[in-house]
């Protein structure tokens, strides 16, 4: 289980670098809606990361830190950036799934119970990608509607609080 955990830690660290670089993307097209959306993307995904580091430690494990894959730095589109964003949750989503498998086959409730978070997390980031490429695929080329839905992803509140460094 400690390794499964691990393994999902290191997915999450891999999501925060994923979408600081569509982040970046969206940044460098002057679209700071769609930056602020992946930039609280990476912002959540960091939390995650830190649940699961500070779980496994409460359970007397240990997180043995692993190479943080790079992930990709250009992209075609920006509906081909939402569709890697899907693509990449639901593959999150299936490791999640598998880990409260595990637990469930080893009987290990604690770590069924502290992943059921997760899982419910995992609904709400793939409904919010679907529904957000469901909104490009209408918008095609107009750029207007590119420009409010734009300026809607720029209102998204984070959920995450800024850290202060001292």
């Amino acid at each position: 289980m400690e390794k499964l955990i691990n393994d999902q830690f290191n997915k999450e660290l891999y999501s925060v670098n994923l979408y600081l670089s569509m982040s970046s993307y969206f940044k460098s097209r002057d679209l700071d809606g769609f930056a602020h959306f992946f930039r609280i993307q990476a912002k959540e995904e960091n939390m995650h990361a830190m649940k699961q580091f500070d779980y496994i430690h409460q359970v007397d494990g240990v997180i043995a830190m692993q190479e943080v894959a790079a992930p990709p730095n250009t992209f075609e589109s920006i509906k081909q950036v939402f569709e890697l964003s899907l693509t990449h949750e639901r593959l999150v989503t299936k490791s999640i799934y598998n880990i409260v498998e595990q637990a469930l086959n080893d009987k290990d409730f604690a770590t069924h119970a502290f992943f059921q978070w997760f899982i419910t997390e995992q609904v709400e980031e793939e409904a919010t990608v679907k529904t957000l490429i469901k909104k490009i695929e209408m918008i095609g080329d107009n750029s207007s509607s590119l420009y409010l839905l734009n300026d809607e992803l720029l209102k998204r509140p984070s959920v995450v609080p800024d850290v202060e460094l001292k």
